[in-house]
């Protein structure tokens, strides 16, 4: 199978142009079903749905903080990509998207703003099969300063993994503007942490975890105080239900070695 990159390009412009005024739909139905426990709360649930529907109906952006776009790529093992390099197209794809967004890519030292929001943050995948899949977000920075590293010992077991999702969330209080979708990745290496917990932020909320033993962790979230969460074993793709989007789970090398833990907000 022979796919130019260009359609690569035009589905991620396409999409970032989508996200950026169009709160996801399930995520929308949540905020409008939820109810406050006070007269506080009824009334940031009231604006997030009102600003929601007025993005939506004006086709303005859900938040001033558009964030870095942040490009998943799936390629199947069996396509050849003809065109331009694949990462130039995803961010000529970037750049045409943020032309009505604000542009929030700078140097990390200079803080020189690019002026087109790229480059993008781009992690690619080989798969079997004969397609391309294409997935994106617009990751803020409210959000994304909240992001957790942790190093924990055999000892720690998964109670530590569960109190260190708590504590996490309990810091961040309102930085990562709540109500947040959460993601954790547990196992591998240090950025094979941080990426699985990044990569499950993607999955449906209304889909349930097939895997018994992950869907009892995640009950276990809210007897601490907390909505619970989705976990992923062995990178393959879970399901997920309510406000999270998620855990997922590598396998470790060695028993003594220490676990990464990779939190998203």
């Amino acid at each position: 199978m022979i796919i130019d990159t260009i359609k690569i390009e035009n589905a991620v412009r396409e999409i970032f142009e989508n996200i950026g005024t169009h709160l996801d739909e399930k995520v929308y139905c949540r905020l409008k079903a939820a109810k406050g426990a006070n007269e506080r709360e009824c009334f940031a649930l009231k604006v997030l749905t009102e600003n929601a529907e007025i993005a939506r109906d004006t086709n303005s952006p859900v938040c001033q903080d558009t964030g870095l776009a942040v490009v998943f790529l799936e390629i199947g093992q069996d396509v050849a990509l003809s065109g331009k390099y694949v990462e130039d197209a995803v961010n000529d794809g970037v750049r045409q998207a943020y032309e009505n967004f604000r542009k929030s890519s700078v140097h990390p030292l200079s803080r020189k703003n690019s002026g087109d929001n790229t480059p993008a943050i781009i992690h690619t995948r080989v798969v079997k099969g004969d397609k391309v899949k294409v997935s994106c977000m617009m990751k803020g920075f409210g959000s994304e300063n909240m992001s957790r590293l942790f190093m924990l010992t055999p000892a720690d077991g998964v109670e530590g993994v569960v109190e260190k999702v708590v504590e996490t969330v309990k810091d961040s209080g309102s930085c990562p503007c709540p109500p947040v979708i959460l993601g954790v990745g547990v196992g591998g290496t240090m950025e094979k942490a941080a990426i699985m917990s990044k990569h499950a932020l993607l999955n449906d909320l209304d889909k349930e975890n097939p895997d018994e033993y992950l869907s009892s962790l995640e009950k276990e979230m809210p007897r601490r105080r907390y909505r619970p969460s989705r976990v992923y074993r062995n990178g393959k793709h879970p399901h997920c239900g309510t406000a999270r989007r998620g855990h997922r789970t590598m396998p470790l090398l060695a028993p003594r070695r220490k676990n990464n833990r990779g939190i998203n907000d």
